[in-house]
């Protein structure tokens, strides 16, 4: 309820301010009507100090500089009010007129009736008060304004982090899912071709299914621990990943590798397992090369097979993983024909 708080203070601030300008002047007995008047005109207008500072504080001021012609008040409650709130609400420019405005009505108001120095003193050490108090309520204002704008911010900071984080899991959740379950799919088609190699194939197979249990073990360790850290993989595991796909792989590394961030190498290294992953589904060869780049520039990496070409290859949510993965490190991915034929999927990371 702030806006009833508001009303409530701001009409018990203007009675408070009305009664102490005009109750004198009723009591012990009336002044002239006209004297009563130029009290209220003098107190009751601070009710709209907050719509017009200014316009307010002139009237109120200006009220007050007759009145004490003829009557003078303990402290003039009115103008004292609209100073602290031009000080409180008013912009800078209005401030600063406002000085010397306030400076000339305090100076007439106490010259004319030929205050003595003690009530100049009193007078005086009143508005700069009150002028000084709505400063420090402006600087208070603004103080937690800022504050609440930080905190929209780092909530909103924090949104997009939990949006980032929940894209991030999704994709390592797809990647480890789709990978593993595509190639365990593939080799148990292939073992009963080969009754031979059969088991050889269920040992693949059960070492795929170790291998996602682990991954997704860590995933989910890393969610429920407060600040964990999911363990990524390396550029120095390709060779067990291209083993274990049973895809007749060839791994080029070129140039001196350098150390990288483990987010550029863990990205590096689901692109190769999901463009692997979409060899294995779509590409019908098992022919596949893969390269590894180290240049000035950065890291590239290329995956390469001997399949039909895009056709061959569906949408879904692998290539828009992998460009989000290049494109969350600052690099490039480009997927489509290769220059002799198949498909070629190749991302380049700055380093």
């Amino acid at each position: 309820m702030p806006v009833l708080s508001s009303r409530t203070t701001e009409v018990a601030i203007t009675g408070a301010v009305t009664v102490a300008t005009v109750g004198p002047l009723l009591v012990p007995e009336p002044r002239a009507w006209w004297i009563v008047a130029l009290g209220f005109l003098a107190s009751a207008p601070v009710w709209w100090r907050r719509r017009a500072p200014m316009a307010t504080g002139l009237l109120v001021g200006a009220a007050m500089t007759v009145m004490v012609m003829w009557e003078k008040p303990f402290l003039p409650f009115g103008p004292l009010v609209a100073v602290y709130t031009v000080a409180e609400l008013s912009p800078l420019r209005v401030r600063m007129a406002a000085i010397p405005i306030v400076a000339a009505t305090v100076g007439v108001s106490l010259a004319l009736p030929a205050e003595d120095d003690q009530t100049v003193r009193l007078i005086g050490t009143a508005f700069v008060a009150a002028y000084a108090l709505g400063t420090s309520a402006r600087a208070r204002h603004s103080r937690l304004a800022e504050l609440a704008e930080r905190a929209r911010r780092l909530e909103q900071e924090h949104l997009a982090a939990v949006a980032g984080e929940r894209t991030r899991i999704a994709r390592d959740m797809h990647d480890i899912v789709t990978h593993s379950v595509g190639l365990m799919v593939v080799q148990a088609e292939a073992g009963p071709l080969d009754p031979a190699r059969a088991e050889a194939a269920f040992e693949a197979i059960a070492e795929t299914g170790r291998g996602a249990l682990v991954e997704l073990r860590g995933l989910l360790a890393a969610l429920r621990s407060a600040g964990g850290d999911l363990v990524e993989p390396r550029l120095d595991g390709l060779p067990g990943l291209l083993e274990r796909t049973g895809l007749e792989t060839t791994l080029t590394v070129e140039g001196d590798p350098r150390p990288i961030t483990g987010g550029v190498e863990a990205a590096a290294y689901r692109i190769v397992q999901e463009a692997l992953t979409n060899v294995l589904k779509h590409a019908g060869t098992p022919a596949v090369h893969v390269r590894v780049r180290w240049g000035e520039q950065g890291l590239e990496i290329e995956i390469a097979d001997g399949g039909g070409g895009p056709n061959g290859h569906s949408g879904g949510y692998g290539l828009a993983g992998m460009r989000e993965r290049a494109a969350a490190c600052g690099g490039t991915l480009h997927a489509g024909s290769g220059d002799t034929g198949g498909f070629v999927v190749r991302a380049a990371f700055p380093v």
